[in-house]
């Protein structure tokens, strides 16, 4: 394999203090190198997630170590590697999980937290699956246990962990409700397979979700919201049913009766993705390669991608997650591959 030519500094994104969208700026700063077991990956595209939004706003540092440029998914080009690397080699395209370093031109990644491009996938395509099916396998399947035949609830249908959350349960067979904020939404969860979707502008989620399961509740409760969340969700739980706590948009429950919780013998658990270690990284991709990757590679799950912007233009893209309009997930294009722009 003939050597990439590597520029010595790159475009990224910087956060210039806590604060809007407008805090982050693009800057020039050094390629990073590979160290033993890391690929250097040349980024061709890479997700906007709500932890970037938490890091932007000064409510989400990243872990010790981690890279201070946000950004938690990226998919491109194995440009180089390090010591003792066996999985990929220069050449290769891949998609990653990472703790930080996304918003740039290059961007090192372990190589036990990074994937193949499914087959058929665009590097667009790819950038939009890693830190969503991550957090979702990790917490429907392997946390939740998640079984064909249950019923599944999903706060925020439309989001990129809502919408990841609906296909792989639907792929894994079971019913899925869920909650997003007006009649597109609905629609458009509707066409990603739910069975249900709720307004909640318009409907109390609790009492439709009873009435949709004859009574029966939710088995299982993916939610980002939290907040006065908390206690609906325990009222929407079926006996025996599990509530996964994967964000707190609306902060703490300041009032929680905790009754529901014992009488039901409900199990409500809680993680964050990005702290956890490499090793507990890769069990996860791993479980992802065998048992979603032939999904994605025979047709049978797509991301769903809302938007797309240049690298320098994360300001926008974090003012439109911010204005929640979005129905799917947001993208930033780096500038060699603006055909990537749609």
């Amino acid at each position: 394999m003939t050597a990439i030519a590597i520029p010595s500094v790159m475009q990224a994104i910087d956060i210039k203090q806590p604060g809007g969208p407008e805090q982050l700026v693009a800057i020039e700063m050094p390629v990073p190198r590979p160290d033993a077991g890391y690929l250097l990956v040349r980024v061709a595209a890479a997700g906007v997630n709500r932890p970037d939004v938490m890091q932007r706003a000064g409510s989400y540092p990243p872990p010790p170590g981690a890279s201070l440029i946000p950004g938690l998914e990226i998919a491109g080009e194995v440009v180089a590697v390090g010591p003792d690397v066996s999985r990929f080699a220069v050449g290769d395209k891949v998609c990653a999980l990472i703790a930080g370093g996304g918003y740039a031109e290059y961007c090192v990644v372990h190589e036990t937290n990074a994937l193949p491009i499914p087959r058929g996938f665009s590097l667009l395509q790819a950038a939009a699956l890693p830190e969503t099916f991550f957090t979702v396998w990790a917490n429907l399947f392997q946390r939740g246990k998640l079984q064909a035949g249950e019923i599944l609830l999903v706060h925020g249908g439309t989001s990129g962990i809502g919408t990841v959350s609906i296909m792989l349960a639907k792929a894994f067979g079971a019913t899925v409700l869920t909650t997003v904020g007006s009649e597109e939404k609905c629609a458009a969860a509707i066409k990603l397979g739910a069975d249900s979707a709720i307004n909640y502008r318009t409907h109390d989620f609790v009492a439709e979700t009873k009435r949709l399961t004859g009574g029966h509740g939710a088995d299982v409760i993916v939610d980002l919201v939290a907040g006065d969340y908390v206690a609906r969700n325990y009222a929407a739980a079926a006996v025996e049913g599990r509530i996964l706590q994967i964000g707190i948009q609306h902060g703490p429950a300041r009032e929680l009766n905790l009754m529901p919780l014992l009488s039901k013998r409900l199990t409500h658990t809680g993680t964050t993705l990005r702290p956890r270690s490499i090793e507990e990284k890769a069990a996860i991709a791993a479980d992802l390669q065998e048992k979603v990757w032939p999904l994605l590679a025979d047709g049978r799950l797509q991301p769903l991608i809302d938007s797309t912007f240049p690298l320098y233009r994360a300001c926008d893209a974090h003012t439109t997650m911010e204005a929640s309009t979005h129905i799917g997930k947001i993208m930033l294009v780096t500038p060699g591959y603006v055909d990537l722009l749609v």
